[in-house]
């Protein structure tokens, strides 16, 4: 059986009436920017994650640029952010003139490890900008408290996470500004780039409100110098009829996971995704390491099994961060998770004879390969 890395036609397909409506109701209304669906939108996704205030926006990566800009970040000011996570998370950094500080994940649960935070911590430190990886809520309630302590504010990158929770609360509601994503393949996914900010500070979403309409909060009078980054109708619309299907996506993708986890026990060197106490996980992806990533994903391909690797190269050896003169050798724990992780398919409407189908072509690369 052929298993695609992803598909969206499980999703898709049964709301497909209900999307196009919600479509052809701002065509026909004719008010496309900043309209009853954003504010509609954005008070139910409130709702949904328990916080006082989202603001829309263009993407994930405005989410968090608009989020330290309205935190008055200042050249020079350094942040502390993963030494694993996609590069979007050092950009919003750099994007104000920070300096990103990256600090080693947890081995085994691949999200930012709040015993190494204070170490990082120099006179010149504003905030850490915890990320919740692949869908696993980060260890908040240790990281609150050295932000606490050092008079730091935080940000959660909630990209991949929308409704993971650390010891009941949600993710993008510890952080002094949150953003996520709506990127189509996300949990919750528009059908094209979005993304939003959360925050229970009502000065805080103001400002955000205003940076992302070119500094304005009445057409015509610019307070700030601003951004042109606001989430459009079309997506609000889209949003709002994909965030009432949104639990039950999760609890499928978790039921895929405890498949996986079932089907894929004790192979050869396959490290399964380990989930910390108190942490909740809504399995944006799946990912498992070994040291014969290539080859296994070689074997996965010529059976017909989609996976990718999330990510290849960590932000510290990308070209872009060159000038930071940041050897591999200082981010041990990030090299290995790049150079061995492997996410397999996942996504709603996955049943267990795909799981089992993958599970089984896995169990035939390591049965060929007994040196596992």
């Amino acid at each position: 059986m052929s298993v695609p890395f992803l598909s969206f036609s499980p999703q898709h397909d049964p709301i497909r009436s209900e999307v196009l409506a919600a479509i052809a109701d701002v065509y026909d209304k004719q008010w496309y920017v900043l309209g009853e669906q954003v504010k509609s939108f954005e008070t139910e996704y409130s709702a949904f994650n328990q916080v006082a205030h989202t603001i829309g926006v263009a993407n994930g990566l405005d989410a968090l640029h608009l989020a330290l800009l309205a935190l008055n970040v200042q050249p020079g000011d350094e942040v502390i952010v993963p030494s694993n996570t996609y590069i979007a998370t050092w950009l919003a950094v750099s994007y104000v003139g920070g300096v990103p500080v990256p600090v080693e994940p947890n081995s085994q649960t691949y999200n930012l490890d709040p015993a190494r935070l204070e170490a990082a911590i120099t006179p010149r430190t504003k905030g850490i900008m915890p990320v919740h990886l692949y869908g696993q809520a980060c260890e908040m309630g240790p990281i609150m408290q050295v932000a606490k302590k050092h008079g730091l504010w935080v940000v959660e990158d909630n990209a991949q996470a929308q409704g993971a929770a650390w010891e009941g609360g949600l993710t993008g509601t510890f952080g002094n500004a949150n953003g996520t994503s709506f990127y189509p393949g996300k949990n919750l996914g528009a059908l094209g780039d979005a993304g939003a900010v959360t925050t229970n500070d009502e000065g805080l979403a103001t400002k955000i409100r205003t940076l992302r309409n070119y500094g304005s909060q009445q057409k015509y009078y610019n307070e700030v110098i601003g951004q042109n980054s606001r989430l459009d109708e079309l997506q609000a619309a889209v949003l709002r009829v994909k965030l009432q299907h949104l639990p039950s996506w999760t609890a499928q993708r978790q039921q895929v996971a405890a498949w996986y986890d079932q089907h894929l026990a004790g192979l050869g060197d396959l490290v399964l995704p380990a989930v910390a106490a108190g942490a909740t996980h809504v399995y944006h992806l799946y990912i498992v390491r070994t040291a014969r990533r290539e080859a296994l994903q070689q074997h996965l391909t010529a059976q017909g099994i989609g996976t990718l690797i999330h990510y290849p190269v960590p932000p510290h050896r990308q070209q872009a961060y060159a000038h930071l003169a940041m050897a591999a050798s200082s981010f041990p724990i990030a090299e290995e998770i790049a150079n061995t992780a492997l996410s397999l398919p996942m996504w709603p409407g996955m049943n267990e004879e795909h799981v089992a189908a993958v599970a089984a072509t896995v169990r035939g690369f390591y049965f060929n390969n007994s040196k596992g």
